[in-house]
């Protein structure tokens, strides 16, 4: 059989390659590059009919090639074939989904959506009764000629950022950020991170930035380079910088900080608690007995068992009498009975407590205490007015006459407020007869009665709620503004190539790259000449190599 030296010696002209196979059985390949006619103990593969240019492959094996098993060999390509194809299948759709995915305009698209349905959500009033949308959003006259209840109800934007589109949207948003990470900002950031030396001057010369220095040294560049703050590489006659890597990694922290935003707000809608609650001055309520559960996640903490007691509520006014600020002075007491908290909340200023955050939002009038002709004081309920527009008004009856007796027609003091620092009267007949401020302790006669207003006791409008997705939003948040600035570092890279005693530089940038060409020429100003010692060009290039 022949050996590779004689096939040599057979062609000494013809172009080839040989590599080595591990044993069973050694074999040795040679290309050739022109068919030739075959000799014993050769194997010539079979080339399909009408390709007269492809390459002949020869084998020559140093053993002979085991019997082969052809019902063995069959079943194995059977399976074989058979999981190849459904791996290969996988994978095909797997890429096809990434790409689409990954598709910049669909990804747009979805932040459009989104900001679209938010934008509706501040809109549509959030979590009312349905007879609110009923009312507002009638079927016989729908807003915008389109807009009724139903498109409200249905697909829940009545709760819009817990709705199952709002959801699934941002679950798709998710998703196009992931697979742009994988399939485009990972290779970005791979192949930034490679030393690329290059051994062509024209190449270099090609680049965005490139430039000659005919008595010069990649060494003295370098140098220069590294005092500029460039990663500095060099191999042989070549030399490769960059600078900026940190701006290639950005998006991808970019796009961490986007998912961190949407897993807390998705975290929000779902495992969050919500309450409201309307207490009388020196009252209590446990905290877990007003609070609702927003989504499937939601799992009430300890902490509801905490019991929360009104202490005082009282507001502040303006000159013009409207009211400017209202308090609350609330305690909180655990189960033992002892308090854990105390603190005096007004609006935008919440107490916080275990992970339940409670706000001032609204405020009532509970009750007026009145003494009539030096008997009581008597608690009389203060039922709100109903009025056009936001102004609130209050109203109470004081009778006259026994409210048991048979006389359906009881005749009283009427006392409207709008506000808890002034009461307006009005006597049996409803002609006006004065106003009295609480804390004036100034009687007033009506029909012969005299009636005394000894205090306003007001009712406070409190918001509660569990939001467990609030940290991972503001850090999602922090690292958004952190990673987009670093977005903005450019991404420098340079090339060079010592060319007997020239220096041939070149390089390129993602960003400001009219500022990169400047800072480049100021760089390769500061190269120093060589000269030798009788101020001869020494010709560097043998030391380089």
């Amino acid at each position: 059989m022949p050996s590779a030296a004689s096939y040599l010696l057979l062609n000494p002209c013809k172009p080839f390659s040989f590599r080595r196979v591990s044993p069973p059985p050694p074999r040795l390949h040679v290309s050739c590059a022109a068919p030739r006619k075959g000799s014993g103990g050769g194997r010539r593969e079979a080339v399909p009919a009408g390709a007269s240019k492809a390459k002949k492959r020869v084998v020559f094996f140093d053993a002979a090639p085991p019997v082969s098993q052809p019902g063995v060999e069959k079943t194995a390509k059977e399976g074989g074939g058979g999981g190849s194809a459904a791996l290969a299948l996988v994978r095909r759709a797997t890429k096809r989904t990434l790409a689409v995915l990954s598709n910049l305009p669909l990804a747009i698209s979805e932040m459009f959506a989104i900001s679209a349905l938010m934008a509706l959500g501040t809109v549509i009033d959030q979590g009312e009764a349905p007879s609110y949308y009923f009312e507002k959003f009638p079927e016989d006259n729908p807003v915008f000629g389109f807009i009724t209840w139903r498109w409200i109800l249905t697909p829940g934007f009545d709760h819009m950022f817990s709705s199952p589109v709002f959801l699934g949207l941002l679950v798709l948003l998710a998703a196009s950020l992931m697979a742009c990470t994988y399939t485009t900002q990972l290779p970005m950031v791979k192949v930034a991170r490679r030393w690329s030396f290059t051994h062509s001057g024209e190449r270099i010369r090609k680049q965005e930035f490139a430039d000659s220095l005919p008595r010069a040294s990649i060494q003295d560049l370098g140098v220069i380079l590294m005092g500029a703050g460039y990663e500095v590489f060099t191999k042989g006659p070549s030399l490769y910088a960059f600078k900026g890597l940190a701006g290639r990694y950005a998006p991808i922290g970019v796009h961490l900080a986007m998912l961190f935003i949407m897993a807390g707000a998705t975290l929000s809608a779902t495992g969050s608690f919500k309450g409201s609650v309307d207490v009388p001055q020196g009252l209590n309520f446990v905290i877990g007995d007003v609070m609702k559960p927003r989504g499937v996640l939601s799992v009430a903490p300890d902490v509801f068992n905490t019991e929360v007691h009104v202490n005082r509520f009282y507001m502040e006014y303006y000159d013009s009498g409207e009211v400017s600020q209202f308090y609350s002075d609330l305690s909180l007491f655990n189960l033992d009975g002892k308090e854990v908290m105390r603190k005096t909340i007004k609006v935008n200023d919440p107490l916080r407590y275990g992970g339940v955050t409670i706000y001032q939002t609204d405020w009532g009038f509970s009750a007026l205490q009145v003494k009539k002709n030096g008997e009581g004081p008597f608690n009389l309920a203060m039922a709100p007015l109903k009025l056009n527009g936001d102004k609130k008004l209050f109203g109470t009856f004081l009778p006259l006459e026994d409210p048991d007796s048979s006389n359906p027609n009881v005749k009283g003091i009427s006392m409207l407020a709008r506000d808890l620092q002034s009461i307006v009267l009005y006597d049996q007949d409803g002609k006006f007869v004065g106003v009295r401020r609480p804390s004036s302790k100034l009687p007033i006669e009506i029909n012969g009665n005299e009636i005394l207003i000894e205090d306003a006791i007001g009712s406070t409008g409190l918001d509660l709620k569990t939001d467990p997705g609030v940290p991972i939003v503001y850090a999602g948040f922090g690292a958004l503004m952190l990673t987009t600035c670093i977005s903005y570092l450019s991404h420098s890279q340079i090339w060079a190539l010592q060319d007997g005693t020239t220096v041939i530089v070149g390089g390129k940038t993602n960003r400001a790259k009219l500022e990169f060409s400047e800072e480049m020429n100021r760089l390769l100003d500061k190269v120093p000449e060589l000269i030798s010692a009788d101020e001869n060009v020494v010709d560097i290039k043998s030391t380089a190599t």
